[in-house]
């Protein structure tokens, strides 16, 4: 049996959040709670020595997103002793973290948590997936917590996007210079796009323009996710019959010609239009970019390692990306589309359990592993942060379905790497996963954390369509460094 602690918050009551139950949060429900579940208004520890040691040691990050929701009790935060109607039918198993469990269908996370810092007391207060999804992809509240709108140049940029942005404009940096000369992207995303009754917002460069926005690239082999998952934005590498790499080069030269000549500069959307298409000729052309996507030429038995599935595949090709160059890769560790919470994604509203052990948790527990193991192995540990996100947790009860639906009021996530002090498991949520006990935390102090990690001031200035000027991070980086 795990120790359990005693109920000590001053937020919400268990019986308060736990009468929301199996149907989750409704829109007027939510209102009600506002004011006392804000999420990124939290009492934090100050920073500490190690925090501020730690400021830029990544040079390059990889976002592990789990899309649709993953619960946190039948994974990371493990409730054992908790009622039947909550507690989940998997059982817990030791990690190589004193005195802390996880699910027994994460036996090899169980052995890399010497690694990782476990974060157990996220929370915000948006129910809806594209809410959710927005204000961790952003970092920023969603201007419509529990339904969707639609993605415009007016969202805030994704993660990828400002970290893009913002090592570009450091002094000193020549980023542009080697993504341009490699023909590679400053941020880029796999498998594909998130999609929820439409593409999910927070995925692109937002108010930055098309010029940030991350490029979205499908690995060319591995198993794909079960479920629909669009293909728009897959770039593929392959030349086609009787296109060779001196009629391309002629054909990029001739394009650049006219270019000139049509004067496509004279407009925000056309230099990114512009800039698309000539690093998808860049892409085609270069050597370099072959060989990183080229996953044959990493060993069998490597890429076996990481999971000859979708999943893992991108995790390897993510890992190939940061070694390359690019700042900060996002593998979707999902399908792209919930379609009706019945692919293989986490949104697991019924037959969750068997869902979660068949479909979702076995990729990502394999390729997670496969990512530390590797590079720690090469070294590049120490300068690499890897971040598990998703966008909120699930409710403490099993719904009537055999399933968990959307809860937001407290969920996991993790970081290793770069600095990270292994074997750390901040905050914790209370006996039955309903609320944060201790230490809460929201999506900004995340983001401000990996921002800290990758050199990045949190109060870095970004621009909006009105040219008006915007800090990037309201949040404080989490104390979680060695």
């Amino acid at each position: 049996m795990l120790p359990s602690h005693p109920h000590r918050s001053n937020r919400l009551s268990r019986r308060q959040l736990l009468r929301f139950g199996a149907a989750g949060l409704s829109a007027s429900s939510l209102l009600q709670i506002r004011s006392s579940a804000a999420a990124t208004k939290t009492e934090q520890a100050p920073p500490t020595t190690a925090t501020t040691n730690a400021f830029g040691r990544a040079k390059s990050c990889i976002v592990l997103f789990a899309w649709g929701g993953m619960s946190h009790i039948d994974t990371l935060d493990v409730k054992p002793d908790a009622s039947s109607d909550i507690r989940s039918i998997f059982h817990p198993i030791a990690t190589r973290t004193p005195g802390y469990y996880v699910s027994e269908h994460l036996p090899k996370i169980a052995q890399q948590t010497h690694r990782m810092a476990i974060v157990r007391s996220v929370h915000h207060n948006a129910p809806s997936h594209r809410s959710g999804a927005y204000w961790n992809l952003t970092g920023h509240e969603p201007p419509n917590l529990s339904g969707n709108w639609e993605a415009s140049r007016d969202d805030w940029p994704s993660l990828g996007s400002m970290v893009w942005d913002a090592k570009s404009q450091q002094p000193g940096s020549d980023l542009e210079q080697r993504l341009s000369r490699d023909g590679l992207s400053g941020a880029v995303c796999l498998p594909y796009s998130m999609y929820d009754g439409g593409r999910a917002n927070g995925q692109d460069g937002g108010f930055l323009g098309m010029q940030r926005d991350p490029m979205i690239i499908k690995p060319r082999e591995g198993k794909p996710y079960d479920g629909v998952s669009p293909s728009s934005g897959h770039i593929d590498l392959e030349l086609v019959e009787g296109l060779d790499r001196d009629r391309l080069s002629a054909r990029r030269k001739l394009l650049s010609q006219i270019d000139t000549s049509r004067d496509l500069q004279s407009t925000e959307g056309m230099q990114g239009m512009a800039r698309h298409q000539t690093q998808a000729l860049d892409m085609l052309l270069s050597e370099r970019v072959q060989r990183t996507f080229d996953l044959n030429s990493e060993p069998a038995a490597v890429r076996e390692r990481y999971g000859m599935h979708v999943c893992g595949q991108s995790v390897l090709t993510a890992r190939k990306l940061t070694e390359a160059g690019v700042p900060l890769v996002t593998v979707y560790c999902s399908a792209g589309d919930l379609n009706g919470s019945v692919g293989a994604h986490w949104d697991t509203h019924g037959n969750g359990f068997n869902r979660l052990k068949n479909q979702m948790i076995p990729p990502w527990d394999q390729a997670s592993a496969a990512l530390l193991d590797d590079l720690s192995a090469s070294g590049r540990l120490d300068e690499t942060l890897v971040v598990w996100l998703t966008e909120f947790g699930r409710t403490p009860r099993v719904n009537p379905g055999g399933g968990r639906d959307h809860y937001p009021n407290v969920y996991s996530v993790a970081f290793a790497g770069a600095g990270i002090a292994g074997g750390l498991v901040y905050g914790k949520s209370d006996r039955n996963g309903a609320e944060p006990l201790d230490q809460p935390c929201g999506p900004a102090d995340l983001h401000a954390t990996i921002f800290h990690s990758l050199g990045i001031s949190d109060h870095f200035t970004l621009y909006d369509t009105l040219g008006r000027p915007l800090t990037a991070c309201d949040g404080r980086p989490l104390p979680l460094f060695a």
